[in-house]
């Protein structure tokens, strides 16, 4: 039976969908293709006529969960409180921290983008300037830069690392030592919250490209 356009759409999105979760869930070398299409409540071989390759499919899934992602950041409006407090009340959490398969996708995949190399850590790279360029536009005291300076990137910097690398490694802390875990978010989270964000940031240096030995 020949399937209609608007089924392949959806039996696209479907894969698209399930592997942008599993990937953050399990990684790029943590999931199967056949895994991916059984969730979506497909077959194996189908795959194929949607993504011309795993790398092709891995490179479209990580571009929808930042898609996800930005998309709930701009569907919360002029009222998303965006302090930097705030951003790590809501980001630096035990619900957050054990479901990172519905999370943000930086902190799930910065990891294993770091060995995927190629079409996967282009669109990586991609979601992450994307992502930064939402913070930049945000300022700690709740207006939006028209337009951004050095100084609210670099600030947006700051803030992101720090959320991310708590995230990560909690997650990594987690199933051995929840205690530390908990103090890792719950650290962080209140370092930024006590931080004066408001202050003028100092100036960027330069940054130098160093030599490899």
């Amino acid at each position: 039976m020949k399937v209609s356009k608007e089924q392949t759409t959806l039996n696209r999105e479907g894969i698209l969908d399930a592997a942008a979760r599993l990937y953050r869930q399990q990684g790029f070398k943590g999931i199967g293709v056949a895994d991916i299409t059984r969730a979506a409540g497909l077959t194996h071989g189908g795959l194929y006529r949607h993504f011309k390759s795993k790398e092709d499919l891995a490179a479209q899934a990580c571009a929808r969960s930042f898609d996800w992602t930005l998309a709930q950041l701009a569907s919360s409006g002029p009222q998303l409180d965006f302090t930097p407090a705030s951003v790590a009340a809501n980001y630096l959490t035990a619900a957050h921290r054990d479901a990172p398969g519905r999370g943000c996708p930086v902190a799930a995949l910065a990891t294993d983008v770091g060995r995927e190399g190629g079409e996967v850590a282009d669109a990586f790279v991609a979601g992450v300037r994307r992502y930064l360029a939402e913070f930049t536009r945000h300022r700690p005291d709740g207006s939006i830069a028209h337009p951004p300076t050095p100084a609210d990137r670099a600030r947006a910097i700051e803030l992101v690392t720090q959320l991310v690398g708590a995230l990560v490694l909690a997650r990594a802390t987690a199933s051995s030592d929840t205690a530390l875990s908990d103090e890792i978010l719950d650290t962080v989270a209140q370092g930024i919250a006590q931080r004066d964000w408001d202050a003028q940031t100092p100036p960027h240096r330069p940054v130098t490209k160093r030599s490899r030995r």
